[in-house]
C-alpha cells in the first residue's frame, strides 16, 4: 500500500518536474529570440524573459479557487494541459506577442501546481511519510531544471535557426504523458468530504489507499473537521492568524534567501569574480548536481529529523555560505574559493527551505481553507521572487547598478536576513512531523 501512495504521489510530483523544465528552458531560446525578432532591450526583458514568471504569480495567487471547487485531481489534469499548450504554442509563435501569450500561459500552470501538487500529496499520504512524500514535488522541481539544461545542450545544432523551438516545444512530450497520467489517480478523500460531502466515494479511495479498519478510522477523523458554517471557510480570520503568519514567513525567508538571485545571475556573478566564461558550463552543471545530491538528502530526512531540523541547518548553512560570498568578493579572494562557498549555499538551500517549503505549507492550514491557504503561501513566495528578479539589475548591473563595483553587501544583506530566519525557526515554527492533518489543525487554529 506504501508504494501504491508513492507511486499516486509522484504523478502528482511529476507537476514539479514540468515546473522546473519549463522556468529554465526559456535559457536557451534567450540570444535566438531576442537576435529574431530584435526586440528592445525592455521588451525581452519585460515580456520575453518574465512573462512567465508573472503568470506564476497569477497562477499561484488564484490556483487555490479550482483546487477547492473542482478538486485537486482535476486542477492537476488542467496543469498538464496548460503545460501542453504553452510548449506547442511557444514553440510555433511568429511573433513576440504571440510568444509572450503562450509563456504566460506556461507560467499559469507552474503557479497552479505549486498549489494543488503539495495539497493532493499531503492529503492522501500518511503522517508519517507525508515529509518525503511532499518533498518529492521539490526534487522533481530540481530534476526538471537539470534535464532542461541537458536538453537544450543537446538540441543545440539540431536545426539551425529553430533550434530554440524544438528546445521549447519539446516539453509538449512530458506534458502529454503526465496529463494522460493523473487521469489514473483518486481524487482526495479529504476533499470528496469536505467540498463534495460525497462520504461514499471518499471511503472507497480511503480503502484503496490503505485498508477497511483504517479507513473508516480516518472518515471519522476528517469528518470531525467539518462545518456547515459557510463563514468558517474564510481564510483571512483570526481563527487562522497563525498559519497565515507561518506561511508568509517561510515563503519570505525562502526568497531573502538569494536563491534566484543567485540561480539566475550565477554566470555574471562568477564573471564579477574572474571565473573564465569557459568555466561557466561546468559551474552550472555542479550548481544542479549539487542541487540533486542535496534535494535528495533532505527528502531522506525530513520524516527523520523533521521539517525544524532541517531548517536549522539549512539556516546555519545559508549564514555560512553567504557571509563567506560576501567576504570572497569584498576581499578579492579566489574565483575557486568563491565558487565552493556558492556550492554550499545551494546545499543549503536543497537541504532545508528546498526540502521543507512545499511540504510545510501543505500542512498547517485546515482542510476546509487548505487551497487558499496554500495559494496565500504560494503567491507570497512568487511575488518576492518575481520583485527580487526585477530589482536585481538595479543592483547588479555593470553600467548603472548600485553595486556595479562589488556586490559583496548584497551577500551580507542576504546573510543577516538568514539570521532573521533561524530566530523564526528557533522560537516560532512548530514541528509537524508525524501529526496528522486534523492534529495540526486543532492545535494551530484552536479557535476553530
Amino acid at each position: 500500500m506504501e508504494r501504491k501512495i508513492f507511486k499516486i504521489s509522484l504523478t502528482a510530483a511529476l507537476a514539479g518536474f514540468l515546473f522546473g523544465f519549463d522556468t529554465v528552458v526559456i535559457s536557451g531560446a534567450n540570444l535566438p529570440i531576442k537576435a529574431l525578432w530584435n526586440t528592445s532591450p525592455w521588451f525581452h526583458g519585460m515580456f520575453i524573459m518574465s512573462m512567465a514568471l508573472w503568470g506564476t504569480v497569477i497562477g499561484a495567487l488564484f490556483g487555490g479557487i479550482p483546487c477547492s471547487r473542482f478538486g485537486r485531481k482535476k486542477t492537476l489534469f488542467w496543469i498538464g494541459v496548460l503545460y501542453f499548450i504553452s510548449a506547442l504554442g511557444s514553440a510555433f509563435a511568429y511573433d513576440p506577442y504571440m510568444f509572450s501569450v503562450f509563456r504566460l500561459i506556461g507560467g499559469i500552470g507552474v503557479g497552479a501546481s505549486s498549489v494543488a501538487a503539495p495539497i493532493y500529496i499531503s492529503e492522501i499520504a500518511s503522517s508519517k511519510n507525508r515529509g518525503k512524500l511532499g518533498a518529492l514535488y521539490q526534487f522533481n522541481i530540481v530534476f526538471g531544471i537539470f534535464i532542461a539544461f541537458i536538453s537544450n545542450y543537446l538540441l543545440k545544432g539540431f536545426d539551425g535557426a529553430n533550434d530554440w523551438r524544438w528546445m521549447l516545444g519539446i516539453e509538449a512530450i512530458p506534458a502529454l504523458i503526465y496529463t494522460l497520467m493523473v487521469v489514473k489517480i483518486p481524487n482526495s478523500p479529504r476533499w470528496l468530504i469536505l467540498k463534495k460531502h460525497d462520504e461514499k466515494a471518499a471511503l472507497a479511495t480511503l480503502e484503496f489507499l490503505s485498508n477497511k479498519e483504517h479507513a473508516q478510522e480516518k472518515l471519522i477523523e476528517i469528518k470531525s473537521t467539518d462545518t456547515s458554517d459557510a463563514h468558517k471557510e474564510k481564510l483571512f480570520t483570526r481563527t487562522y492568524k497563525k498559519p497565515l503568519m507561518l506561511a508568509f514567513l517561510i515563503a519570505f525567508f525562502n526568497q531573502l534567501s538569494g536563491i534566484n538571485f543567485v540561480l539566475y545571475y550565477a554566470p555574471e556573478i562568477l564573471e564579477r569574480a574572474g571565473l573564465a566564461a569557459k568555466e561557466s558550463l561546468f559551474s552550472s552543471i555542479s550548481i544542479g548536481i549539487v542541487n540533486l545530491i542535496f534535494t535528495l538528502i533532505g527528502i531522506r530526512l525530513i520524516d527523520q529529523l523533521g521539517r525544524r531540523q532541517l531548517m536549522k541547518i539549512g539556516s546555519l548553512g545559508y549564514i555560512l555560505s553567504l557571509g563567506m560570498v560576501g567576504w570572497c568578493f569584498y576581499s578579492g579572494a579566489s574565483s575557486t574559493l568563491l565558487m565552493v562557498f556558492i556550492l554550499v549555499f545551494i546545499a543549503s538551500h536543497a537541504i532545508g527551505q528546498g526540502a521543507v517549503i512545499w511540504v510545510f505549507i501543505s500542512e498547517i492550514f485546515p482542510n476546509r481553507v487548505r487551497a487558499y491557504g496554500q495559494s496565500w503561501g504560494t503567491g507570497t513566495h512568487w511575488v518576492f521572487a518575481a520583485l527580487i528578479t526585477l530589482l536585481t539589475p538595479i543592483f547588479l548591473d555593470a553600467e548603472s547598478g548600485i553595486f556595479r563595483d562589488n556586490p559583496w553587501p548584497i551577500f551580507f544583506f542576504f546573510a543577516f536576513m538568514m539570521v532573521l530566519q533561524l530566530l523564526f525557526v528557533l522560537f516560532i515554527m512548530p514541528e509537524t512531523k508525524g501529526v496528522s492533518l486534523e492534529a495540526l489543525e486543532k492545535k494551530l487554529s484552536p479557535g476553530k
